[in-house]
């Protein structure tokens, strides 16, 4: 249990340093594999299928819920910025305003969740569930803006925005699942070993 309590503090990656430099590369080192996630690409319309998610989940297991959001945000403020770090070499305010905008905004939001919900129990279950709710959250903000903004049609947009990403995800969650645990055993023994 106190190991549990240490990581929800601290984050999953148990960033205890007080050093502002460290978090901040580790929050820009995220948002980096997350766009490089973005150039993982088997093309499809309207959405492709990127490596994306996995990095948004893991960002939020390894690096805890504020520095998780704080990772997503830098992704998308690049995007914003002009920097060609969506899919397809996309970005500017046009991408997030377009069919695959929904999926980009919930990423800092399904980042959070997981690191807030990830260290609450210390079994590979509980961070494959907490997993689970994070993509569900970026699938439902990804279906609703893609029905609003593309295919006005509830049936289609939950076709092709949610359902279409099963076996995808499905791989892509089992091996971020296993890598956050993996870390968080090798984390949980350190910290106990510390501690002898």
């Amino acid at each position: 249990m106190q190991d549990t309590v240490l990581l929800a503090k601290h984050g999953f990656l148990g960033l205890t340093s007080e050093r502002a430099v460290t978090k901040a590369l580790w929050i820009l080192a995220f948002a980096v594999l997350t766009s490089i996630g973005a150039r993982i690409e088997i093309p499809h319309q309207p959405v492709p299928y990127t490596m994306q998610t996995f990095f948004v989940l893991l960002a939020g297991a390894m690096l805890g819920k504020r520095n998780g959001f704080y990772s997503m945000g830098v992704y998308l403020l690049a995007g914003l910025a002009g920097l060609p770090v969506f899919s397809g070499a996309g970005f500017g305010l046009a991408r997030i305003l377009g069919p695959t905008g929904g999926y980009l905004l919930a990423f800092p939001i399904a980042a959070f969740v997981v690191g807030y919900l990830v260290p609450l129990r210390s079994n590979f279950g509980w961070v494959l569930a907490s997993m689970i709710v994070g993509l569900l959250i970026i699938f439902t903000f990804g279906t609703i803006q893609l029905n609003f903004v593309y295919t006005h049609d509830w049936n289609a947009a939950f076709s092709a925005g949610f359902l279409i990403f099963s076996w995808w995800d499905a791989v892509k969650l089992l091996a971020a699942a296993t890598i956050a645990w993996q870390y968080w055993r090798i984390i949980s023994k350190n910290q106990k070993i510390d501690r002898l």
